[in-house]
């Protein structure tokens, strides 16, 4: 079982929180991690992963482009990601610079892909995914960790 990290990044900022997501899709025995940035992502990555935890920074509000791109190209592909488990992550630099509304803008597009789709667990903050303003602290990389672990989870009970 594999889960798949995709991510834009243009600062590190966003890279940070898909590599702590990483740290936590690893410590569920039986689910692999795999780490792409949209540039590098290749459709057998989606089609060989039971999860995808997509991350991209604000950008107007929404997720960045070249996120976009990779979802609206991969559009072929959308028979087969239903039932996938799909999760977000965003981070902006400004503390009310939109987070929320590119969290849903990505689990839109999983929606629409089929998706079942999860949100960060009630331990870390119970919401739409993963959010942080400016460089990941130390508390956003722990909740970061445990999404990556949720999904993991879930990928393991439904695909095992």
């Amino acid at each position: 079982m594999q889960v798949l990290i995709l991510y834009y990044s243009r600062t590190g900022n966003t890279k940070k929180l898909a590599e702590a997501i990483e740290k936590g899709v690893k410590e569920v025995p039986g689910v692999n991690a795999i780490i792409k940035t949209t540039s590098e992502v290749v459709k057998e990555d989606f089609l060989n992963s039971q999860g995808i935890i997509a991350g991209s920074p604000v950008y107007f509000g929404s997720m960045a482009g070249e996120l976009k791109t990779v979802l609206d190209n991969f559009v072929s592909v959308r028979k087969y990601a239903e039932g996938k488990v799909g999760a977000a992550f965003t981070t902006s630099a400004d503390h009310s610079g939109g987070k929320e509304t590119t969290l849903i803008s990505i689990i839109q597009a999983f929606l629409i892909y089929g998706m079942v789709v999860v949100g960060d667990p009630l331990e870390a903050t119970g919401h739409y995914g993963v959010a942080c303003s400016g460089s990941p602290d130390k508390k956003c990389l722990e909740n970061a960790g445990k999404l990556g672990k949720r999904v993991a989870q879930l990928v393991e009970k439904l695909f095992s």
